[in-house]
């Protein structure tokens, strides 16, 4: 039969509990690619812009219906 070894960890003990939460978060926002402000301006004109057209198109539909069911139930 086999012997059990046991490896030893050569690690250093990590630190556990809310400090170490927030070691781990301020590393992990060093290596975020951030967008740069053009990129920024960019997106959030296209989601405006879809937020608009789909409020608009929403209000039509609700206007449409709206009035078609005020023919019906006349």
């Amino acid at each position: 039969m086999a012997k059990n070894v046991e490896k030893k960890s050569n690690t250093k003990k990590k630190r556990s509990g809310v400090i170490q939460f927030f070691v781990d978060l301020k590393a992990e926002f060093k290596r975020v690619t951030w967008p740069s402000k053009k990129e920024i301006k960019k997106a959030s004109g296209a989601v405006i812009s879809f937020c608009l057209l789909y409020v608009i198109l929403v209000g039509l539909l609700d206007t449409g219906f709206n009035n078609l069911f005020k023919m019906f139930f006349k």
